[in-house]
């Protein structure tokens, strides 16, 4: 089986289709959870949440907790908390990117303005951050916090690191670990948690999450060189605008010719746009793709063998396939 390939005899929709109920119940809890701000603010709540994805972070918890055994309530209630941060930082992510749409509808930052969605996201954290203290084990509670502080930091370190050259591949890794992997890792390693695993099985089940929240940004840094918006539905090439060094960019200055290599420098050391017409010029943007997307396919086998072993039949395979269709995605970005 390649790297892409799908399990034969199983859709797309798998992996979302085992755990259905589940994620169901995670809906109708963000539900209440929106019901349960001040009516002036429930307006501005739903309609973040209303605009929201696939809801991977808490159908990764749930089929963790599937995958070692059986799913509880536990398991529903990390996906909610991580589901409300996640929303938290997409609001932040847009006002900082300046982004104005987001899933082909506005974004918050373009409907109210800056001031009002920091405010919004603040307040998705501090909720979520309240819902955790149900658990009762303060070691859980005390990683969600963890993993908030981690998303925060991440992205502070990024916007502060913009048109920095002496940014490595290194720090390029740890920045979306922490900005992006953290709550996958969150959502796999504290579900691993909830499960009861040992420690040796929760370290390695967090460092799946930690592997796919990774090259989720990987797939997601090379869509904004090589994706169009009226197809992904939100606003692109705002890494090139504001001076984010992307794996893709990193490659790029490390392969290109002294003289490319140089030009682009002097763009960035004055904080010009990275624009594209710019980038496609140069003989070696094509392999900086094609580099960025085989370090993700690598990351995503590491993330396979984490699963080795594991009791939970249909939800490990669920599990590898998430991988996989990561993976197609990936392959899409070659030029």
């Amino acid at each position: 089986m390649s790297t892409t390939t799908l399990p034969q005899g199983r859709s797309e929709r798998f992996p979302f289709e085992l755990v259905r109920p589940q994620l169901e119940r995670v809906e109708a809890s963000i539900r209440d959870q929106i019901r349960a701000f001040d009516p002036a603010v429930e307006p501005y709540v739903s309609y973040v949440c209303n605009t929201s994805g696939k809801r991977i972070r808490p159908a990764l918890s749930i089929l963790i907790g599937g995958a070692l055994g059986s799913v509880d309530e536990g398991h529903v209630k990390l996906g909610v908390i991580l589901e409300l941060i996640h929303m938290a930082t997409l609001v932040h992510d847009d006002i900082i990117d300046g982004a104005t749409t987001r899933r082909m509808v506005p974004t918050a930052n373009a409907k109210w303005g800056a001031g009002l969605s920091v405010l919004l996201g603040d307040a998705l954290f501090s909720h979520a951050l309240a819902l955790a203290t149900e658990f009762n084990d303060i070691g859980i509670c005390r990683k969600v916090g963890l993993a908030s502080r981690e998303v925060c930091e991440g992205e502070m370190i990024q916007t502060q690191r913009r048109f920095d050259l002496t940014l490595t591949k290194a720090d390029y890794f740890r920045i979306i670990e922490m900005k992006t992997g953290a709550l996958f890792a969150a959502a796999t390693g504290i579900a691993a948690a909830i499960s009861g695993a040992d420690a040796a099985t929760e370290a390695k089940l967090f460092d799946y999450g930690l592997k796919l929240g990774t090259v989720y940004q990987i797939y997601d840094d090379c869509l904004d060189l090589v994706g169009s918006e009226e197809t992904v539905g939100k606003t692109l090439r705002t890494d090139l605008e504001k001076g984010k060094l992307t794996l893709p960019i990193l490659n790029l200055l490390e392969n290109s010719s002294e003289a490319q290599r140089s030009k682009l420098n002097k763009r960035i050391i004055e904080q010009q746009a990275l624009d594209l017409p710019v980038l496609v010029g140069i003989a070696e943007y094509e392999g900086a793709i094609e580099s960025a997307v085989d370090t993700g396919l690598a990351m995503l086998g590491t993330c396979r063998n984490h699963l080795t072993g594991l009791p939970g039949g249909d939800y490990v395979e669920a599990l590898e396939q998430i991988t996989r269709f990561l993976g197609a995605l990936l392959e899409k970005c070659r030029r």
